[in-house]
């Protein structure tokens, strides 16, 4: 069916019922998906039982790119967009990148759209998500590793790194509970757990991240507005020239730090 195709009447009723802000949108997409009525009907029923409209539909549209979502995996949010503008401009033929706290590896296919050149790599914790980055980065050439922050990945790299992405999770503990539920009933916890204020990720990938950056390497962090100069005396603790970008128009926030040029004279 054409993703253009009118939904029916009753359709954006039922969706409007179980409470989606965005109806007709959603209503035409799962009409779109659905080959039959049957179809239609088992992802209405899945929509309605509070599955994130992009588990039901196995993808979301992010950066122009169709980016596979699998069941419990984080769905990347337009906000990260952010993340990916800011890394583009600092990346070129040749770049060996990090795709760090993964997900769907949608960051990192993003960035392999933008450069196919690029030796691109991306690490998640989540055997989920992994297998999930895979679907989306394999295609592209681009590598997805399972395990703990830097740990799974090849120790030549050490040095090397020209830039690391990443949008760890930043949410704190006690403010999980007061997400939407579609995030904090059908998104891995371990995507969205920050510790108790948020930043317990990020320090430890901070405090790693110079010994495997390059001279001159970046590494980008998403973040919230509120964080950020948390997440900034973080990065100058660990000798990063950091600066905040903000971005009003996607309600985004990036820190971008950099280690020193070999021969260069400290900040």
């Amino acid at each position: 069916m054409s993703p253009r195709r009118a939904a029916p009447i009753e359709v954006i009723e039922r969706l409007r019922a179980a409470g989606c802000v965005f109806a007709e949108d959603e209503a035409r997409l799962l009409t779109a998906a659905a080959g039959t009525p049957a179809e239609l009907e088992q992802l209405l029923g899945l929509r309605e039982s509070g599955l994130p409209l992009e588990q039901v539909l196995g993808w979301v549209e992010f950066c122009g790119l169709r980016i596979t979502v699998r069941p419990g995996v984080f769905v990347p949010r337009r906000r990260t967009g952010l993340l990916v503008k800011r890394a583009a401009r600092l990346i070129r033929p040749g770049s060996v990148v990090v795709d760090m706290c993964c997900g769907t590896g949608a960051v990192g296919a993003a960035l392999l759209a933008g450069e196919p050149e690029l030796t691109l790599y991306a690490v998640d914790i989540d055997p989920a998500a992994t297998a999930c980055a895979r679907e989306n980065l394999a295609p592209r050439g681009g590598t997805a590793l399972t395990g703990d922050l830097f740990a799974p990945l090849p120790r030549a790299l050490l040095g090397r790194i020209d830039a690391i992405v990443a949008n760890a999770p930043y949410v704190p503990t006690d403010a999980i509970a007061r997400m939407p539920p579609e995030a904090r009933l059908h998104e891995a916890r371990v995507a969205l757990d920050g510790g108790p204020d948020g930043l317990e990720v990020q320090r430890r990938l901070v405090a790693a991240a110079p010994e495997w950056l390059a001279p001159g390497g970046q590494l980008l962090v998403e973040t919230s507005s509120s964080q950020a100069p948390q997440t900034l005396a973080i990065f100058a603790r660990h000798g990063l020239t950091a600066r905040v970008v903000h971005s009003r128009k996607l309600d985004a926030t990036v820190v971008i730090g950099a280690t020193a040029l070999i021969g260069a004279r400290s900040a």
